[in-house]
């Protein structure tokens, strides 16, 4: 039975859904966020409700604060961090007043974010990192859970590359694609329920979420990705791989389940691409990795649909669908060895062959039925 926490974030999920259009990879990563505290990069144009659907989520944990701000080439520290304290000067101690600035937020939003000056990246990396401010001769724990950070493009910038790599989640977004989704959007998206999450259960979902147990079996399956993404020239940082399994971990906690499984893996399609080009290469490994057997079965699958199609159509003479009848049985009969070979590659891998092997059965059906057809003819 699964836990009030589990139920409320479920719910606040499905809310997003219906509010944020074509997101919900973006809402399951912000959320995973949350319990993993991440911090989350989106990339994309304006007016794709980056902003938004971060300050949406902020409202949704009950006296959470939520700070904002958007970065230029001239944006000081004061911005940021608060203005300088004079009474505090008049002690020799250079401190801010961080009321209502980032030091004192649970979710912040940044953007353009890699216009950050030397002066603001430098602490912003310490808070970001350790969730430490230092403020004067103090060093202060901020509460900070998640940062999300939007741009437009990636830093070309030797300095910024650590402020991205902290960034654990990364999503492209665009606009809506689909007419129907559009118009939906246009008529105003989401039912006015709006569940929320207390801190207590916050930390109970992470809690949780840390919890949840990474098999072994699992752990071979990232080393093994490890080495396909390297022959295709992506090299993920160890740091990032050992994150890696927080996500995981958030997201079978999200599915209310106590181990991760194998399907959790697709996910590390938004952690493991640095540049946006290095992303659909990411994501066919994962494809073929995780669900590789199966895809391949079900084109298997297809191409017997479609010899059976083929034997069904109208024919000029008895003796062509009598010749179409055999071709097709003899690609067919090829088809059902290609399943055999494939079903031992993934039985000896470990992997699920359940699926493969109804999608056999039904290749098969194909087959006993033409001959069926072809003995009555």
């Amino acid at each position: 039975m699964e836990s009030d926490a589990l139920t409320r974030i479920r719910s606040i999920r499905d809310e997003l859904n219906r509010m944020f259009l074509e997101r919900s990879d973006l809402i399951d990563g912000a959320l995973a966020a949350l319990l993993s505290r991440s911090h989350v990069l989106l990339i994309g144009p304006p007016g794709t409700a980056k902003s938004m659907l971060a300050e949406e989520l902020c409202t949704r944990i009950e006296g959470a604060r939520y700070f904002q701000w958007l970065l230029t080439r001239f944006s000081t520290p004061e911005e940021i961090f608060g203005a300088v304290s004079l009474k505090g000067l008049e002690q020799d101690d250079y401190r801010r007043m961080t009321a209502h600035k980032l030091p004192e937020a649970h979710i912040a939003f940044l953007d353009e974010i890699f216009k950050a000056n030397s002066s603001i990246l430098n602490a912003l990396l310490t808070i970001i990192n350790e969730r430490i401010f230092h403020n004067g001769r103090e060093r202060v724990v901020v509460p900070l859970v998640t940062l999300f950070g939007a741009s437009n493009e990636l830093p070309d910038e030797e300095e910024l590359t650590a402020l991205y790599d902290r960034f654990m989640f990364r999503f492209i977004t665009d606009y809506i694609s689909e007419d129907f989704r559009f118009l939906k959007m246009l008529e105003g998206g989401g039912d006015g329920v709006r569940t929320t999450l207390t801190f207590e259960d916050l930390e109970e979902l992470s809690a949780t979420a840390a919890a949840i147990r990474v098999p072994g079996s699992i752990l071979s399956e990232i080393a093994e990705l490890r080495h396909a993404l390297a022959r295709e020239q992506i090299i993920v940082s160890d740091r990032r791989w050992k994150h890696s399994l927080d996500v995981l971990r958030a997201r079978a906690a999200l599915a209310g389940r106590s181990a991760v499984v194998e399907d959790d893996l697709m996910f590390l399609e938004h952690v493991l691409w640095k540049d946006p080009e290095e992303r659909p290469k990411v994501r066919e490994v994962l494809r073929r990795l995780v669900r590789g057997f199966e895809e391949e079965a079900r084109e298997l699958l297809i191409q017997s649909q479609e010899l059976r199609d083929y034997t069904q159509r109208q024919w000029e003479s008895e003796e062509m669908r009598k010749r179409a009848l055999v071709e097709a049985h003899t690609k067919i009969a090829n088809i059902l060895v290609k399943f055999e070979t494939l079903l031992q590659e993934a039985s000896e891998a470990g992997r699920a062959i359940e699926g493969a092997e109804a999608m056999r059965s039904e290749v098969r059906e194909i087959q006993q039925a033409m001959l069926r057809r072809a003995m009555g003819a």
